[in-house]
């Protein structure tokens, strides 16, 4: 089987043949969603939270970013995200830059996989207020943790979070330093969605969103 290297920024990402997908969203309009992709939420109760992609010339590689701009709401349990249901992901590999912009009650974010719909899939998070990452998998709506990792002193910039997601284990890295690894525990055992994810009134930018599924 072919196996190939995908370079996100400084990070490589194995393949075994499959096609690999990316944004950039540097050719995304300004105030608009990549094609394909859809705006719900886990928890809902009231409006939706506001994803667009936006220029930010800090970008880390090109003017385009998403960014959850506004949150619409204040309701600690819901999982603001962002998706798309064109790619089948059931195990390889997922990378995104991502910078916390604000909140008070959560920041950061990250991605998620094996979307089945909006209250069942995977997720890796970091949280720049609580300094740490953690795996969680959402069935029927309730997030359960699957493990998360002590303090990580990260400075306030880009920073590359990737999942690697085989067999039963599921590996996050921080620029591209193994941070956490967990059994996934099949709970979700069907290809899915890819996307992005934050919490509460997280704010957040991400860019270069890439999926190599094996």
């Amino acid at each position: 089987m072919k196996c190939s290297v995908v370079i996100v920024g400084m990070l490589a990402l194995s393949s075994v043949g499959a096609v690999t997908r990316s944004w950039n969203f540097d050719n995304v309009g300004e105030g608009t969603l990549p094609a394909g992709w859809k705006i719900e939420a886990t928890g809902q109760e009231k409006a939706t939270a506001k994803w667009e992609v936006v220029e930010n010339a800090r970008a880390p590689l090109g003017p385009g970013v998403l960014r959850l701009t506004a949150t619409n709401h204040s309701q600690r349990g819901v999982f603001n995200i962002c998706w798309t249901g064109e790619v089948s992901f059931f195990e390889g590999e997922i990378a995104v830059f991502l910078k916390g912009n604000s909140g008070r009650i959560d920041q950061g974010g990250g991605p998620i996989w094996r979307v089945r719909d909006r209250n069942n899939y995977y997720i890796a998070r970091y949280n720049p207020l609580e300094e740490n990452v953690s795996i969680y998998y959402v069935k029927d709506g309730k997030r359960v943790m699957l493990g998360y990792t002590g303090r990580i002193e990260l400075e306030d910039r880009w920073h590359v979070l990737k999942i690697s997601h085989r067999g039963s284990r599921i590996r996050a890295y921080i620029d591209g330093e193994m941070k956490l690894m967990v059994n996934s525990g099949e709970h979700i055992k069907q290809k899915g969605g890819v996307g992005l994810w934050t919490k509460a009134d997280a704010a957040t930018s991400f860019d270069n969103f890439t999926v190599v599924p094996d």
